[in-house]
């Protein structure tokens, strides 16, 4: 059977992923260490919200295979790939479930982070926005998610695992290169996801990051001239 070499992925998809991937674990290493690495572990999450911000709006005005209207299909398409009807290129909807919880999952854990405190030294850059008891539940949300995040992460390399050794489907192979190999030549290539879409998506990114840096906060007051403080 002869094989066709189409463009599955585009650049800024593989990006985000092995970016995602890449900052959740280092924001799991730098939370569970603490101490001065909190400083790092905010950044990071900032870093996060950016990128889930990023594939959100790429999700809209990105390429073929990357736009949720191509994947997300609803619980008749899950239904339907469970009983072996469905066949296509991309996310199947079972994959598209996991985008989707990963993601939101991920928004929440990052929204949380921004209003947390440690009761030590570190605060998150929208933690005057609510109240410490507010903020102490919200952290211990925080927290608790981590546990979520390792099990959909680890179902998540399972299912890769599945499917290169069970259904001979490596699917990492595409997410490095882009491309990816099939049998029916009607399948077509990418398209989309230009220079115009890649800013657009990139200046979304940018503002949600300066907004969860606290952007939108009055500055604080200046500190008192010298002086002005009795040395007592």
């Amino acid at each position: 059977m002869q094989a066709y070499r189409i463009r599955l992925w585009d650049l800024p998809t593989r990006a985000v992923h092995w970016l995602l991937f890449v900052l959740v674990v280092a924001a799991y290493v730098t939370g569970e260490i603490g101490g001065n690495l909190m400083t790092w572990h905010g950044w990071i999450g900032l870093a996060i919200a950016g990128l889930i911000a990023f594939r959100v709006t790429w999700g809209v005005v990105g390429s073929t295979y990357a736009r949720f209207s191509q994947f997300v299909r609803g619980p008749r398409a899950v239904l339907d790939y469970l009983r072996g009807r469905w066949h296509g290129v991309g996310h199947n909807p079972l994959g598209a479930v996991s985008v989707l919880v990963l993601l939101g999952i991920l928004a929440i854990q990052t929204l949380t982070g921004l209003f947390g405190n440690d009761d030590i030294a570190f605060e998150g850059p929208l933690y005057p926005l609510v109240s410490k008891d507010v903020s102490d539940w919200l952290i211990g949300l925080h927290r608790q998610a981590y546990w979520l995040i390792i099990a959909l992460v680890s179902l998540h390399v399972a299912a890769m695992l599945f499917y290169a050794l069970v259904r001979k489907n490596n699917l990492v192979i595409p997410m490095i290169n882009g491309a990816k190999e099939v049998d029916d030549p009607a399948i077509p290539s990418a398209r989309g996801g230009g220079p115009i879409a890649l800013v657009f998506a990139l200046l979304v990114a940018a503002l949600v990051v300066w907004i969860a840096a606290g952007g939108l906060l009055p500055a604080p007051p200046p500190p008192p001239p010298p002086g002005s403080i009795p040395a007592w």
